[in-house]
């Protein structure tokens, strides 16, 4: 049930440490304070001991000898790990307080809306570069590395990003997102003149280190704001904003922008008017972060993240997370089959209107609604996916799946671009969207699940950083290719990869260490490890036994 953003979160008891989701309370110490009803449930109370209730262990201390008072502080009792209203696992374990908060939402649009407006800038270029590369005078691959400079930014700044992620938080990651990207627009603002190429490229550069400020962000705002029923479905609804920017992105230029070759005048204005339309909302968005972009809800939303809140800060280290990473087999070869996947959808988007105009002339706009055709499509998939993921949990199945059927998409698009049907260009591409763009949150959740409880930005970020490696390589073999051999021998070259990452993924053992906390599973038995006694400086063990409800 939803919480009021003015309540605080649910504390730990201090000087009492955190033992598998309990707390350590000696004997005597008070209950902690309850809270209204929990998300879980009804407020929990006291585990017996191997069975035994807490009122019939002190009828059976009254019968033995009597202990001294110090020696009874080692006598341990569980409290639930929050404000005194958590409930029981299916195990007899008690769960910390969690809690949905209203906000959530709010959260998850101003996200969704900067990162459209981001990733509409990226692709505005592209998708009209025979325009633009008639108004500057420069070559296509200049403007090919309008698009490539957010793949080459990304992958040198990812690692201090997810660092600032990390140690400052959600945030103030968000506001440099949002501000970098409002700074950025204005700067293009400034270049509406044919020899001031170089200050577009500037402005462009400006979008692309607010991107990687933006591009890991969905995997973390879903796991810290959303439960564990909508976490896969916030996901794909986060990573759906920044497909809507790039299908707005193929829609709108062509339609601000024609090509009016012969009007320089008029050419620059319609530049311009685009340029001043972006920064003005770039601008409305900054501000609506900095007011309503929260660090994180009053409770936890789900048991996963309740246990990565209550880990001492002074435990984290960011070279230990990243060195984790790499040596978890699974995530490297989700990583490489993730970088393959997403680099194809890059190069492609990048070069669509080259490959339409070769076998389409004067298709401009068509072109960009056959990317339009593909964003949105993936868009649809995207949200059935992660809704699916939500329903099932069958991260592995469902991976591979939608790769498979992405590979087969792309051969389908391959050997049909040149049938001189262009609204056969608009079905396959379609086709091959819904999947591959549809595949891009299947990736971030099913790596926040085999890394648990490694942070969800870190993740991320190193598959973006894959994405763009992938991306900035396939763009430019493939638009070599399509220079020299054609655009079919280009989109050959990504069938190939394409299979490469679906044997890749095949290979992926499927650990789901975040779902098994949710739902009560640990790999180890809980114990309680009482409070040292001064008269008895060796540990004593209370080992719980799995115990029944029925048994409280």
């Amino acid at each position: 049930m939803p919480w009021s953003d003015h309540e605080e979160g649910a504390a730990v008891a201090p000087g009492h440490p955190l033992v598998k989701g309990y707390l350590l309370v000696p004997r005597g110490a008070p209950d902690a304070e309850g809270g209204g009803e929990p998300q879980n449930g009804p407020k929990a109370l006291c585990l017996a001991l191997n069975g035994v209730s807490r009122q019939g262990a002190a009828a059976a201390e009254g019968a033995q000898t009597p202990q001294a008072p110090k020696e009874e502080e080692t006598q341990a009792r569980l409290l639930p790990a929050g404000a005194g209203a958590g409930t029981l696992g299916g195990d007899g374990a008690a769960r910390a307080r969690t809690a949905l908060s209203a906000r959530r939402f709010v959260v998850l649009l101003i996200f969704c809306l900067y990162s459209l407006v981001n990733a509409f800038q990226w692709i505005q270029y592209s998708i009209i570069s025979n325009v633009f590369e008639g108004f500057y005078g420069v070559s296509l691959l200049h403007i090919d590395w309008l698009s490539m400079v957010y793949m080459l930014a990304y992958v040198p700044l990812i690692f201090p990003a997810t660092w600032l992620l990390d140690t400052r938080g959600l945030r103030l990651t968000a506001l440099l997102g949002s501000g970098l990207n409002c700074l950025g627009a204005w700067v293009k603002c400034g270049s509406v003149q044919r020899h001031l190429f170089w200050v577009t490229m500037l402005g462009q550069c400006l979008c692309s280190v607010a991107q990687v400020f933006i591009l890991g962000l969905p995997s973390r705002i879903a796991s810290v704001w959303f439960g564990p029923k909508e976490v896969s479905t916030a996901c794909a609804t986060a990573v759906l904003g920044n497909q809507l920017g790039t299908a707005v992105g193929f829609l709108l230029p062509p339609v601000l922008v024609p090509n009016t070759q012969n009007n320089t005048d008029l050419l620059a204005y319609n530049i311009s008017t685009m340029f001043y339309g972006t920064s003005g909302v770039s601008t409305l968005l900054f501000i609506l972060t900095a007011i309503a972009f929260k660090e994180k809800p009053p409770y936890p939303p789900s048991q996963a993240q309740a246990a990565l809140q209550k880990s001492p800060p002074e435990e984290y280290s960011y070279k230990k997370s990243i060195r984790n990473l790499f040596k978890n087999i699974p995530f490297v070869l989700l990583l490489i089959s993730y970088g393959i996947m997403t680099g194809a959808f890059y190069s492609v988007s990048t070069l669509l209107n080259q490959m339409i105009l070769t076998y389409y002339k004067d298709q401009e706009v068509n072109a960009g609604r056959i990317g339009l055709t593909l964003v949105v499509a993936g868009m649809l998939g995207s949200i059935l996916c992660g809704l699916w993921l939500d329903y099932t949990k069958t991260y592995k199945q469902t991976t591979l799946i939608v790769y498979i059927l992405s590979f087969i998409g792309m051969i389908i698009f391959t050997f049909t671009l040149d049938l001189d049907y262009i609204i056969i260009v608009f079905i396959t591409g379609g086709v091959l969207g819904f999947f591959m763009t549809g595949y891009l949150p299947l990736g971030f959740e099913f790596a926040v699940e085999i890394t648990y409880p490694e942070s969800e930005g870190t993740s991320s970020g190193l598959l973006n950083a894959a994405a763009q490696v992938f991306g900035i390589l396939f763009t430019l073999a493939q638009g070599k290719l399509i220079t020299d051999y054609g655009p079919r021998a280009g989109n050959i070259f990504l069938c190939f990869w394409m299979f490469l990452g679906t044997i890749l993924t095949a290979l992926i053992k499927s650990d789901l260490r975040r779902h098994n906390i949710n739902i009560g599973i640990t790999d180890a038995e809980i114990k309680a490890v009482p409070v040292d006694s001064p008269t008895d400086h060796r540990p004593k063990v209370v080992t719980l036994s799995n115990q029944s409800e029925s048994s409280i």
